[in-house]
């Protein structure tokens, strides 16, 4: 906000539409990483809204989003089925700590040295791990406690919404760039869904299923401090110290691989090591306001 307040109206613009582009992913992703980490669908939400904001304020790349990621989930659900969420809100606290750590000591400085292949992998793997994702939504309950595949009208629906989005996203940008193509794809097809009152899954379906509860939801309020219920000795450490050390090394290679991708789109330089410090902040924050934690997403 207060770099929109400098900026050119134009760029003031793009800046907004951008961020509600980015917003309106953000909500169903946040909540499908909460789940993988096996925590409540708040703690991803509350994640999203601090490593966003902190990073967008003290980093080191204009243009990178930041918020909850399925690379640090997967690793954060052994330690909670294990230890319980509070050793997680320690976990993020200590590997905030490192990732500063590791920016003071100017360790960003190391992603130039991976060769440009090794990000083309990256971010490919990525667009894998993300359509491999999606195909569970074409999942309906089989009565049985299981999954089966939709067929007849409830799949040709969602196959029909899912074709008129990636249309609009590829289209659009050939008549006009004055809006971003995703954003108007996510208001046309909802205003679609909801005006012919098309049966569609929302993000509110997908909690539902994923608890088994018809009365879950997302809403709340603001994140509140709060300190890590943990006993604060050597045992503890001993536990969560490895995984903050995984963590801080996912988060910052996630996030300095993205910077660097960023760099070479918009030839300009990022700081890595600010980026550093600023993800390192940003997960300290979310370890003492009951939060998972987050990196760098390629947006």
């Amino acid at each position: 906000m207060f770099n929109l307040l400098s900026r050119a109206p134009s760029s003031a613009k793009n800046d907004i539409l951008s961020g509600l582009t980015v917003a309106l992913a953000l909500v169903p992703e946040a909540v499908a990483f909460a789940f993988v980490a096996n925590v409540e669908p708040l703690v991803g939400l509350y994640a999203a809204f601090i490593v966003g904001l902190i990073t967008a304020i003290f980093g080191g790349r204009p243009g990178m989003i930041s918020g909850a990621t399925g690379a640090l989930a997967v690793v954060m659900v052994s330690l909670v089925l294990d230890h319980g969420v509070e050793y997680l809100f320690a976990t993020v606290l200590l590997m905030g700590i490192l990732q500063i750590l590791a920016g003071i000591f100017k360790l960003g400085k190391f992603i130039r040295m991976v060769p440009h292949p090794v990000m083309l992998g990256f971010v490919n793997g990525l667009a894998i791990v993300i359509f491999l994702a999606q195909l569970g939504q074409f999942k309906v309950p089989d009565g049985m406690g299981g999954q089966q595949w939709m067929t007849g009208e409830p799949l040709f629906i969602m196959l029909g919404l899912v074709a008129l989005t990636m249309a609009i996203i590829h289209f659009l940008p050939k008549l006009t760039t004055a809006i971003p193509s995703s954003l108007v794809a996510i208001v046309t097809v909802t205003g679609l869904v909801i005006g012919l009152d098309l049966e569609a899954h929302t993000v509110l379906d997908f909690l539902k299923g994923m608890t088994g509860d018809e009365a879950a939801t997302i809403a709340g309020g603001l994140p509140e401090f709060h300190i890590p219920m943990v006993p604060f000795n050597l045992e503890t450490l001993q536990i969560i110290f490895p995984y903050a050390l995984i963590l801080a090394a996912i988060g910052l290679i996630e996030s300095l691989l993205t910077l660097s991708l960023i760099d070479e789109i918009t030839e300009t330089r990022g700081h890595s090591n600010k980026e550093c410090i600023g993800q390192g902040a940003a997960n300290i924050t979310c370890g003492f306001f009951g939060a998972m934690g987050g990196c760098a997403m390629i947006g």
